[in-house]
């Protein structure tokens, strides 16, 4: 008879998802991110990261946590650890996805390590995506996500060790200054029942934060939305980005780039304090 499962055991599951490059979501996107886009249309090839959009999350509510999160156990391994965020990610972009196609995304657990950090256990997993469409694979993703313990009596939800300090050499900029509504309209797009993002009272008094929390993805995008406005027409070959601190919806921030050369940019967001909150790098298409 076998024991019971161990987190490490959840290494290399995996789940096979299908969906379409619908016009809807990305026509509502193109709105959230305030851009002036045609109609999108047929054949029309989609915005990088916006893949998002697609493969969503169908739990039922009643398989839903008290964080609006799906009850663990499923694809993602059960840690005990309640807080849950992304933490990076890392994308190679092989040929455009394009609206009406046909995908399927396989995802993999692919490595899951615990530690004890200076504010407590932590816990890391590794999901990777490849994401195909009529023409094969598309786009291959890395997905990090960190788990963190309870805020304490005291809440102190930002890392203890002292924050960075944002470059400020930047060659190009754009001020965001993020409300509810933003969140929720991204909140909505993506199907995400994460209360941090639109729960006033649950993020202050449950999680510790000072504000609504500003989606990590959100700020991804937004970051290669800065580069797609700096550069119209230049084409991503592998994109990458760190969360090093939270934003919140208190306090507006700025996306940053600069260009090491012609291929290759640094994206970064910083928050109203001067501190990095995410770290980007972005190759482009020779």
């Amino acid at each position: 008879m076998s024991g019971a499962l161990r987190i490490e055991d959840w290494i290399d599951r995996e789940t096979v998802a299908t969906d379409r490059v619908h016009a809807a979501p990305v026509r509502a996107l193109a709105a959230t991110l305030d851009r002036d886009d045609p109609e999108p249309r047929e054949g029309d090839a989609l915005a990088p990261l916006w893949h998002w959009l697609f493969f969503l999350p169908h739990d039922r509510q009643s398989a839903l946590g008290e964080d609006g999160h799906a009850r663990r156990g499923g694809f993602l391994p059960p840690i005990a650890l309640p807080r849950r965020m992304w933490a990076g990610g890392r994308f190679e972009f092989i040929r455009p996805l394009h609206i009406g196609e046909a995908v399927t995304r396989t995802s993999r657990i692919a490595d899951i390590q615990t530690k004890t950090g200076r504010s407590g256990p932590l816990a890391f997993v590794r999901v990777e995506h490849a994401i195909a469409g009529a023409e094969g694979v598309a786009l291959r993703e890395e997905h990090d996500i960190v788990y963190r313990a309870a805020p304490t009596s005291k809440p102190n939800p930002t890392p203890a060790a002292d924050p960075s300090l944002a470059p400020t050499d930047e060659h190009f900029a754009r001020a965001i200054t993020p409300d509810p509504v933003l969140l929720f309209r991204y909140s909505a797009l993506t199907f995400n029942g994460h209360r941090i993002h639109y729960d006033r009272s649950y993020v202050r008094e449950v999680e510790g934060y000072p504000g609504l929390v500003v989606h990590g993805p959100l700020i991804a995008t937004l970051l290669v939305d800065l580069l797609r406005r700096e550069r119209p027409g230049a084409q991503l070959a592998r994109f990458s980005f760190r969360a090093l601190q939270p934003l919140f919806d208190t306090a507006p921030f700025a996306l940053c780039g600069r260009d090491a050369d012609s291929a290759n940019l640094s994206l970064w967001a910083r928050d109203a304090k001067g501190c990095l909150a995410m770290q980007a790098d972005a190759v482009l298409v020779a």
